[in-house]
């Protein structure tokens, strides 16, 4: 049971690392109309929401597994208070900090619309500030992450979400393309042919 718990614990870890961080990129390639290029309209929105929603899912399970987990004492207060763990504090303490941004962005969420978009809009940021500290956290508290298959796995997700980072201030700075001129509208006045006409049938008057 408690070698259970420990691969629970490490295993959710990761899992849940590799889930925030494709919840992040969907977040960063989102456009402002709420679509991926090459999905349904919707179908990026609720792939993000559903991704946001396991990563909860996944970090609740990782954190109960460490916490019953009888080979380190780890304290309910240590979890949701940074650096109060007597048991790698500044790891630790770095995971609680991750914890309580993501539940300031879960309550957020679950209250936007009493508290208004742009408040929300605003603690929504906090998902990219907790994702490095959450990065940081795992490498720090695991020891298999610093090296073999997962260091590759951790410097991927490192990557893609850098990169997902990198294109979107690119094509939020790019210039926009120029507008199209708008075609010459005709004059609407009296035509030559018209003005000819007129002056033919005064001189027969």
């Amino acid at each position: 049971m408690d070698h259970a718990l420990w691969y629970l614990s490490r295993a959710t870890g990761v899992v849940a690392l590799l889930v925030l961080s494709l919840t992040v990129v969907l977040g960063v390639v989102i456009g402002k109309r709420g679509r991926v290029r090459g999905l349904p309209r919707g179908a990026g929105v609720g792939l993000h929401r559903n991704a946001s929603l396991f990563a909860v899912t996944l970090v609740t399970c990782h954190v109960l597994s460490a916490v019953l987990d009888p080979y380190v004492a780890i304290g309910w207060i240590a979890v949701v208070v940074p650096f109060s763990s007597s048991y790698e504090p500044l790891w630790l303490g770095l995971g609680a900090l991750a914890l309580d941004l993501a539940i300031a962005l879960v309550v957020t969420s679950l209250l936007r619309f009493r508290l208004g978009i742009a408040t929300w809009r605003a603690v929504h940021w906090l998902a990219y500030l907790a994702w490095p500290i959450a990065v940081v956290h795992g490498i720090g508290a695991a020891v298999d992450l610093r090296s073999g298959v997962l260091l590759v796995v951790v410097l991927a997700m490192v990557t893609t979400v850098v990169g997902a980072v990198g294109w979107r201030v690119g094509a939020l700075s790019a210039p926009r393309p120029a507008a199209r001129p708008r075609a010459a509208v005709p004059d609407r006045g009296v035509s030559p042919h018209s003005a000819l006409e007129v002056s033919s049938s005064a001189r027969i008057r």
